[in-house]
Formats: structure tokens, sequence, C-alpha cells
């Protein structure tokens, strides 16, 4: 399956931005679909994913509150929105695709190229 994210920018802090994930070559409904950060300098770290469904969400203690991820199975899109953003928000943004729950990167087999967050002060 490949991945292709979009909806980055650049947006001051207290702003919001929705990503959007499509997939194309098989159905996203047969996954779990995570969205994941890197920033300069650290390691990919988890934010959030949702059940094939859309029924379960579940999110890192840093996002929780703020982003909402949800699904679209019919447009094959997972949509990440994050509202009241912070600097410490910028990375760039990840999704990818799973069997079963988790949180690890490790877990993840299909990965969309990255989308650019950047939050100003």
């Amino acid at each position: 399956v490949q991945l292709q994210a979009s909806g980055g920018g650049l947006v001051q802090a207290g702003g919001s931005l929705r990503l959007s994930c499509v997939a194309s070559g098989r159905t996203l409904s047969r996954y779990i679909m995570g969205w994941f950060r890197q920033a300069p300098g650290k390691e990919r770290e988890f934010v959030g994913f949702i059940s094939r469904s859309g029924g379960t969400t579940y999110y890192a203690d840093s996002v929780e509150g703020r982003f909402t991820i949800s699904r679209d199975n019919a447009k094959n899109t997972v949509y990440l929105q994050m509202n009241r953003l912070q600097p410490e928000d910028t990375a760039i943004y990840y999704c990818a695709t799973a069997v079963g729950v988790a949180t690890t990167a490790g877990s993840y087999d299909y990965w969309g190229q990255g989308t650019q967050v950047t939050v100003s002060s």
C-alpha cells in the first residue's frame, strides 16, 4: 500500500492544521492507522492511532485533547486534526499502517513520506 500525507505547513502557536493521508494500492479499512512525528535530532514519536472502523482512537499524552484522528474508509483517507498547536509540535508528521494495535514505530509496516508542520511562537 502507498501512503501520501499532506496538509502540513507553517502556523502560529494556538492555530490549527488538518493533515490527510491517502492510501492507494490496498483498501485502507484493512489496517489500523497511526500517526507519528519526528522533530530534528529526535526519535520518531507516536502521536496516535485509529481502529479499522474508526470507533476507537488512542493518543499520546502530549497531544491528548488537542489532536483528533478520524478516517473515511470510503475515501481511503485518514485525517489528523491538530488544534492549539504549540512550537513543540513542530516536526515531520507521518502516517503508517499496522495490523494490530501498537504505539511503537517498529510495529507499523507501510509509511507515508511525511509532511512538515512548523509552529511559530
